[in-house]
């Protein structure tokens, strides 16, 4: 009797995803034809099909609204994909940094942990919430100089940007392209300092044959549309050792001293009989905190959605390096008028853009290339904040810290010359998945016609 009760579920549950199936081959038909001058070259988007759609509908269906089994798939997922043994997911990629960035002042570390006032060596030349977190939570950022043509860390700045209250390096892998990780990696370990990885550019990007993000103690995720693979809104924290797996789950996760999954109650086998700080003993460990915390989880639905694009990483980044291939080649006659972008030696990047300069005594600046490409359909972006100390937020911060006497808020080694050539002379173009043949080649003609007109 209770079988005979189901059927009109499975029979209506069936139904649906056969809709979703036919729906998401009705998109991929419309998405097919470009028109240059009419069609918009975008600089990134999600690139998805009837997987994904089917996934996110199925757990829609499911209604397990906050972390289920398609959250603990994805982590599973994750961490096998990259070759680490642990990946904890969260609601983007900016909240990724933040809890990296948090696990480094837990007290488990003792003498080793960050406290307020040390340093986090890092570049000026990125994206606002790989540095904010550590302004947020009392570290001091100091700010170096990049190399061109590679975009990435100078490292032969970093001894001098050293102080005694350095702590950490935390430095993304800009736009895809690895950074000088040997150099980094023996300059951490000589001094004795912490690594995070920003990776949220260069998901599948390889370093001597290995993954980006497995190098350092901590590696940050994105998965926002632009992003290799998406969720919508969504990111990951990937680690090696256990107590930083815990570290990192009990920051995720409020703070809280326990470990059981949403639903579970007395993993540990002794959830009234702790007798941890000054709480009575025995007081229940699911209202336990060890770290002051927040709630950055990710849905069950997002990661659904994460699951299928997972699958196609690989794909997605074969992808990537022949688009990029495609501009490097086309445009390798301009070099003189741009500065074009390079690999990192011993990298195999998997790129999230491909980025240009206008070089010095052009008849043409950054602005009027930009202001033609987009007026041709074609969607540029900056490398990102191009020189943060010139932010708004932190002008405004360090200006306000002078005014009542405070300590800097953050501090700059040496001059930032590259950093603010490319802030005013650079730009970057899509390189992702969707883009088509047509669309690629119309990106080239159009720069090139611009160049040689000019």
């Amino acid at each position: 009797m209770a079988e005979r009760e189901t059927d009109p579920e499975k029979r209506l549950v069936s139904e649906i995803m056969d809709r979703v199936r036919q729906l998401a081959d009705l998109r991929a038909d419309e998405d097919r034809d470009f028109v240059p001058g009419k069609s918009h070259v975008k600089y990134a988007g999600r690139v998805y099909d009837a997987r994904e759609m089917s996934n996110l509908v199925s757990a829609s269906l499911e209604f397990w609204l906050t972390a289920g089994r398609w959250h603990r798939r994805l982590e599973a997922d994750l961490a096998r994909w990259y070759g680490l043994p642990h990946a904890r997911l969260v609601n983007s990629g900016s909240s990724a940094n933040l809890l990296a960035t948090a696990a480094l002042t837990s007290t488990t570390w003792g003498a080793r942990r960050a406290r307020p006032g040390d340093e986090v060596i890092t570049v000026a030349a990125g994206f606002p919430t790989t540095v904010a977190p550590a302004m947020q939570l009392g570290l001091v950022p100091v700010f170096v100089d990049i190399s061109l043509p590679t975009y990435n860390v100078d490292v032969s700045a970093l001894e001098a940007a050293l102080s005694p209250r350095t702590r950490a390096v935390m430095i993304a892998h800009t736009l895809g392209n690895p950074f000088d990780l040997d150099a980094v990696l023996a300059f951490c370990k000589r001094h004795g300092l912490w690594l995070v990885e920003d990776n949220c550019d260069a998901s599948g990007s390889l370093y001597r044959g290995r993954k980006t993000g497995t190098f350092g103690d901590l590696c940050t995720l994105s998965f926002y549309p632009p992003h290799h693979m998406t969720t919508g809104e969504g990111g990951a924290v990937l680690c090696q050792g256990d107590d930083m797996l815990r570290v990192v789950e009990s920051i995720r996760d409020w703070g809280r001293d326990c470990w059981c999954a949403a639903g579970v109650d007395n993993t540990c086998g002794k959830r009234f009989a702790w007798q941890l700080g000054t709480l009575p003993c025995g007081y229940d460990h699911k209202y336990t905190y060890s770290h002051l915390g927040y709630n950055l989880k990710m849905t069950d639905l997002q990661a659904s959605v994460g699951v299928a694009q997972l699958g196609k990483l690989e794909d997605f980044g074969a992808a990537r390096r022949a688009n990029w291939r495609f501009y490097r080649e086309a445009l390798d006659d301009l070099a003189e008028h741009f500065v074009l972008p390079e690999a990192t030696e011993g990298s195999d990047p998997s790129w999230f853009g491909f980025l240009l300069c206008v070089r010095p005594g052009q008849r043409f600046t950054r602005d009027d290339v930009v202001r033609h490409l987009e007026s041709k359909k074609i969607q540029t972006r900056m490398l990102f904040a191009g020189n943060l100390t010139r932010q708004p937020a932190l002008t405004r911060l360090r200006e306000d810290c002078e005014a009542h006497g405070l300590p800097a808020p953050y501090r700059v080694s040496g001059p930032l010359t590259q950093t603010d050539y490319v802030m005013e002379n650079g730009f970057w173009v899509g390189v992702y998945p969707g883009l088509s043949e047509a669309a690629r080649k119309y990106v080239t003609d159009t720069l090139r016609a611009f160049a040689r007109g000019a």
